[in-house]
């Protein structure tokens, strides 16, 4: 009964029910199609990070600053930044293999360095990778040429667009097995180490610093990073002239200006060409060194059925007596997906804004249509209606009306989305571009979106129903009386 005389009450105040309708059906609509675009963005992201990069989760040392693959996610600091070595490497992986619910396991070791190719010198982000695991992990890594890494080999894989843009710049492009002069500094001096290139790969969808990746052996990282490798067994300890030499010819030495050169007698014609001789030579070791505990990070992908919270939570009490911890894939990426989460906030900010500007707009307009309802309002608790059953009535009808307008705003953005993807538009900039997942624009249906959308358009109609019901509340029968 109250809610057939609802849908009365709304049919004879048209007018001010079209106007409410609308403005809640605009707040949805905003609501809906902007966090499907932030939704789409965040989708398009996790996919392609986790599928080629970062995993489910990654462990790492524990440090002062929240750290990422490659840094620190403190721009200020980033540059100063020193990634530490994981302690207690051995410990934390049979900790690892023995959880639950996990697919795969890796380990990196991260560093920065400028890479030299036919005279084009630019930064890039090493990827120094256990080749036995890696590749199986990341299916979102595709080879174009050459082939991916060995376990115990010296080399390294640009991405294509790094391979293009060398030959625009050069009219070279870059052959399989030429080298690739890697350099790096700190207080220890210049580090230098060159390794041939294997391959030539692509992301399936690059992020916004992806293509500044090189995949290359963790041994040459752990050199231009001056991090000190406990095991020396691809030295010949049944040679001690062989052991000798190689000490006394370390790079490290060499660019280390506290350190002097000593020469063997037999090597005191040193010259470039010697010294590019040496750093071209790169034996592939028995790989003991790769399997050791010098390393990064390492990083787990997860099966599908199994929360990346709640295994971090967990696992995270059993490996915090060893300065570890683990986090998900956003701290992992650092400031793109930081980024997004902070720009899906801020505009979530401004719609509440929205909602509040809405909801002083609608509840003014139904005051308006209480006081033009005195008469019926009077009459209704003149003949004995009570409170509750008055009360019932304005919020049934604010809540009939919030939600075919939820429903209207969201049929919109339906047709948006529709409209979107049948324009096929390119979009120009490459920041956007690889937050949306591409440099086509193509939104999708988020069902978790509309119902949220749909649930904020009922409780608009309820926060709105609140002042006007006490308003109501206050109405005598006998104003009813002198109103005729």
């Amino acid at each position: 009964m109250i809610f057939l005389l609802a849908l009365r009450n709304i049919a004879r105040n048209r007018k001010n029910s079209a106007i409410v309708a609308l403005l809640i059906a605009v707040i949805v609509f905003i609501f809906f199609t902007g966090n499907s675009i932030i939704q789409r963005s965040n989708l398009s992201l996790h996919e392609a990070f986790i599928k080629s990069l970062t995993g489910d989760v990654m462990i790492q040392k524990k440090a002062d600053v929240s750290m990422n693959l490659f840094g620190a996610n403190t721009p200020v600091i980033d540059e100063f930044f020193v990634i530490p070595v994981f302690p207690a490497y051995e410990a934390v992986m049979d900790i690892v293999r023995a959880e639950s619910g996990i697919a795969e396991i890796t380990s990196q070791v991260s560093g920065k360095a400028y890479l030299d190719v036919y005279g084009v010198r630019s930064p890039a982000l090493l990827c120094g990778v256990d080749s036995r695991t890696y590749f199986s992990m990341f299916p979102g890594i595709f080879l174009n040429e050459g082939r991916t890494l060995r376990a115990g080999e010296y080399g390294a894989m640009i991405t294509l667009d790094r391979a293009q843009k060398i030959e625009k710049e050069t009219g070279i492009y870059p052959r399989i097995g030429d080298p690739l002069l890697f350099t790096s500094g700190g207080n220890l001096g210049f580090k230098i180490r060159e390794v041939p290139l294997t391959g030539i790969f692509n992301y399936q969808n690059p992020g916004l610093f992806m293509n500044e990746i090189v995949i290359i052996d963790p041994q040459t990282v752990r050199v231009l990073n001056s991090i000190q490798v406990a095991s020396l067994q691809e030295i010949s300890h049944d040679n001690p002239r062989q052991t000798a030499s190689l000490f006394s010819f370390d790079i490290d030495d060499i660019f280390n200006m506290e350190t002097s050169i000593s020469l063997p007698a037999d090597e005191e014609d040193f010259s470039v060409d010697f010294l590019m001789g040496w750093l071209a030579e790169s034996p592939a070791g028995n790989d003991a060194n790769q399997a050791g505990g010098d390393w990064n990070f390492i990083i787990i992908n997860l099966n599908d059925n199994v929360s990346s919270n709640a295994f971090i939570k967990s696992l995270n009490k059993k490996i915090d007596l060893y300065g570890v911890t683990a986090v998900d894939w956003r701290t992992a990426v650092g400031s793109s997906a930081i980024l997004l989460l902070l720009i899906q906030v801020l505009f979530n900010a401004g719609m509440f804004l929205v909602c509040v500007t809405g909801v002083i707009t609608v509840i003014n307009i139904l005051l308006i249509s209480v006081f033009r309802r005195t008469r019926e309002i009077g009459t209704l608790r003149a003949i004995g209606s009570s409170d509750f059953y008055i009360s019932s009535l304005i919020l049934q009808e604010n809540i009939i009306l919030s939600a075919v307008s939820g429903a209207a705003g969201i049929l919109a953005g339906l047709v948006f989305i529709r409209w979107i993807n049948a324009t096929a538009f390119n979009i120009p900039n490459e920041l956007v571009a690889s937050l949306l997942g591409g440099s086509l624009l193509r939104l999708d249906f988020i069902p978790h979106t509309a119902f949220l959308s749909f649930i904020l358009a009922i409780i608009l109609g309820v926060i709105v129903s609140i002042y006007p019901v006490h308003v109501t509340l206050r109405i005598e029968p006998v104003e009813a009386v002198r109103q005729g």
